[in-house]
């Protein structure tokens, strides 16, 4: 798929072209596959998200966004990465509200080599990365970009306009902050 063809179909369609609908599902099906694919085989066997449920849930509130005016290919494909987190998010609060052991537990491959801090609650996740949002928008949408969306370094470098050397430094710098936070909150009370 060529990234004109997508970036103006997805100008055609924001601007009311409701013909496009189907041709434009169509040719961006297989990616957000690959994207939720990515992200769902690095959950535990607890959870029942299916790739393909996901990507259709993503792609059905996406649609609901009738204000949005996609401005190109990478935009797109960054609010789908706050869809799917917003998704999982929610997949993890309902599934917890029916456990009294702590709920859904998702690995984060590549935030540090400790094992006791790998398996963290998306809850825990999800919070963590709002206070990153707090004082460090960038990063934050880096990670969700990274881990949500399951995007390569190039693709979130592509989506954020800037090199893979500069989302390579982000991610660690990123990384190790969450990894510092979920740490504490892991933390007993005293």
């Amino acid at each position: 798929m060529e990234q004109g063809d997508l970036t103006l179909m997805l100008q055609q369609w924001s601007g009311g072209d409701a013909g496009l609908h189907d041709a434009l599902f169509e040719r961006i099906y297989a990616e957000l596959t690959r994207i939720a694919a990515r992200h769902v085989a690095r959950e535990r066997a607890e959870s029942d998200v299916e790739p393909h449920a996901l990507v259709h849930e993503a792609y059905l509130r996406l649609i609901d966004m009738t204000r949005i005016r996609w401005q190109d290919r990478a935009h797109f494909f960054a609010m789908s990465a706050t869809v799917m987190r917003q998704i999982l998010t929610d997949e993890a609060r309902r599934r917890l509200s029916g456990k009294r052991d702590g709920g859904i537990q998702i690995t984060l491959t590549g935030i540090a080599d400790d094992s006791a801090i790998r398996d963290t609650d998306v809850l825990q996740l999800h919070e963590s990365l709002e206070r990153l949002a707090a004082i460090d928008p960038q990063r934050a949408r880096l990670v969700e970009l990274r881990y949500f969306a399951g995007l390569t370094i190039e693709e979130t470098a592509e989506v954020l306009g800037t090199s893979p050397a500069t989302v390579k430094r982000q991610w660690e710098v990123a990384r190790g902050w969450l990894y510092r936070a979920m740490q504490a909150d892991a933390r007993p009370a005293s």
